[in-house]
């Protein structure tokens, strides 16, 4: 026996970091078992010593980094500091539900430092986007004074800047749950902020399903689930009646006008949509001056409608892209005001994840780009949609926030009331057989007993597995096979992805490539009504006496040809010519 303990005090391991707590006290139990066993635990015991040392350190290096929090005046926020700071303090669960511009993604962060958060563990604080994770994590250190990747870090796909002594970390919800697969526990957070919950993504049901299991294991982890004035009822009854919050928004009268096209069905890229737009920034260039942010669909329709505005030679005036692919440097561009006058021309991710400063009005186009599972094809699809009421008026709300705004929707206003109200959870447009894929591997058990706040179809299920199980993904036991594991590594449809994996073996990817992406899409090929005979004419060039598929190799290959010699707008005659309809042609 010893006299005096040789032994660290367990108490010290509370010092340590969550995540490794628990590894560090299965360390000690295993060397006092030694010691009764009267067997040696001098290195042992040195290392341990060592860990805890090295883990109470970064705690330490962590706390040092807290500077003075300060909170902007301006912000509805920072009036209710008290209220919110007090109900995270008392609560696992909070939900908090704010209008865009109202402060919540840049001061909550900063509410949970002053509440003592993310020594222990981190402060996670995921994002849809990887934009706005990043732009957030520059406003964020900014704002306490700190460097980009020091007490405020960043993790997206292909690019992480986060060091051990980072207390905040703002990462893609996509990021999160694959660390759920390392780490089921997620004991490197003591604080998660699940942001934009309202977007209703896969990605968000998956987490907030995981955490409704997880907090009844964890007690020290807070969760915090943000939400755009969307019914935040329903999270709340999700986590059993969790407090909610609501913080208005800063908000001047927005003047509405409808300003409709001709021609229904015309799409963003279409001339008479980019005439629209030109008149609509001409029209608001008459009006009090100040910067227009123009809501697209995609890159490709950014990019056109960029290059229409230069050509217009607005003047004193700069055109600022911005959409996810493109550089940090360019993105950061749209929170430098140069002086001059701004036209942000954005994607649905300034509808929610991100406020552009300085917007004084807004040019609606009233698309956007929405996952869709095709029941007539069963494929998953990515179309250009007419967006819901909520997102639309979600969009006019980005203007009125520094002074009283105007809002030009460039669709009617009977069209306007014709659209459903909402943009429905993306688990109930979505293929199922690749969620059930997505759970095992993620091992979130059967999807049929996971806590989702809306749960999928039964009948849908069934299809599902039945799919998953005709092209070998599962087998007779439901267990994920190789090729399972193959294809939900690849961002489409399952039954897409098969064939792909299947044409890669046999040396026609190029050919696969093209139906593949023809399957994805509507039929490029128009038959109206009236012309059915000579639209029949014109798509029998592009037949193939032994097969429909080859058919669209045959079609394809016509139209590269045209594309490399002809002008657009010569192409996109030539498409109507032939009963082709160029938006989908384009989106092939």
């Amino acid at each position: 026996m010893h006299d005096e303990p040789l032994f660290p005090d367990a108490s010290l391991i509370d010092d340590c970091l969550i995540a490794d707590r628990y590894a560090l006290r299965k360390r000690l139990a295993g060397l006092e078992r030694r010691l009764e066993r009267n067997q040696p635990v001098d290195i042992g015991l040195e290392k341990l010593e060592k860990a805890i040392m090295d883990s109470r350190q970064t705690v330490a290096l962590r706390r040092q980094l807290a500077g003075e929090v300060t909170f902007p005046p301006n912000l509805p926020i920072t009036g209710r500091l008290d209220e919110i700071r007090e109900t995270i303090a008392a609560s696992q669960i909070v939900i908090l539900c704010g209008e865009t511009g109202s402060g919540k993604s840049t001061q909550l962060p900063k509410i949970c430092l002053t509440l003592g958060l993310g020594l222990h563990g981190r402060i996670g604080h995921t994002q849809p986007r990887r934009i706005a994770a990043r732009s957030l994590m520059s406003r964020i250190s900014t704002e306490l004074g700190s460097e980009p990747g020091a007490l405020v870090g960043y993790k997206v796909r292909f690019k992480d800047r986060v060091s051990p002594q980072t207390r905040v970390k703002l990462m893609t919800d996509g990021i999160l749950l694959a660390e759920i697969q390392r780490d089921p526990w997620l004991s490197e957070y003591d604080t998660l902020i699940i942001d934009e919950a309202h977007e209703r993504s896969l990605n968000i049901d998956f987490l907030l399903g995981y955490l409704k299991q997880l907090i009844a294991r964890r007690r020290d982890l807070k969760v915090i689930i943000t939400s755009a004035t969307i019914d935040p009822q329903r999270f709340s009854r999700h986590f059993d009646d969790a407090p909610v919050i609501e913080v208005s928004g800063r908000t001047y009268p927005v003047e509405l006008r409808y300003r409709p096209l001709e021609e229904e069905g015309v799409s963003e890229r279409d001339e008479a949509m980019q005439q629209a737009i030109t008149d609509a920034v001409d029209e608001l260039s008459r009006e009090e001056p100040g910067d227009i942010l123009i809501f697209l669909s995609g890159e490709r329709e950014i990019r056109e409608t960029a290059e229409t505005l230069r050509k217009h030679k607005l003047h004193s005036t700069e055109v600022l892209p911005l959409y996810a692919r493109l550089a940090p440097a360019d993105q950061a561009r749209i929170f430098n005001p140069s002086g001059k006058r701004r036209i942000v021309l954005a994607t649905n991710v300034a509808e929610t994840s991100l406020t552009v400063p300085g917007i004084r009005h807004v040019i609606d186009t009233g698309f956007a780009r929405i996952s869709r599972y095709s029941h007539r094809s069963k494929v998953q699809r990515l179309p250009v949609e007419f967006i819901s009421q909520a997102s639309a008026n979600q969009r006019k709300g980005r203007c009125g926030r520094v002074a009283e705004g105007i809002c030009i929707r460039l669709y009617s206003e009977e069209q306007f009331e014709s659209r459903r109200a909402f943009t429905e959870p993306e688990i109930q447009r979505t293929n199922l057989a690749s969620v059930i894929l997505q759970m095992k591997l993620l091992r979130f058990g059967d999807i049929s007993t996971f806590p989702f706040i809306d749960p999928p179809d039964k009948r849908l299920v069934r299809d599902g597995y039945r799919l998953l199980e005709e092209i070998g993904a599962v087998d007779g036991e439901r267990k994920v096979t190789r090729i399972g594991r193959q294809l939900a590594r690849l961002p489409v449809d399952p039954r897409i992805g098969r064939m792909l994996l299947e044409a890669a073996h046999g040396s026609c990817l190029k050919e696969l490539l093209v139906i593949a992406a023809a399957l994805s899409v509507q039929d490029p090929r128009d038959r109206p009504l009236e012309k059915q005979q000579a639209a029949d004419e014109a798509h029998r060039l592009f037949q193939h006496e032994q097969s429909d598929f080859l058919g669209y190799v045959i079609l394809w290959k016509h139209l590269e040809e045209q594309r490399h010699h002809l002008t657009r707008r010569k192409f996109v005659r030539h498409c109507r010519e032939r009963f082709l309809s160029p938006t989908r042609v384009q989106e092939w």
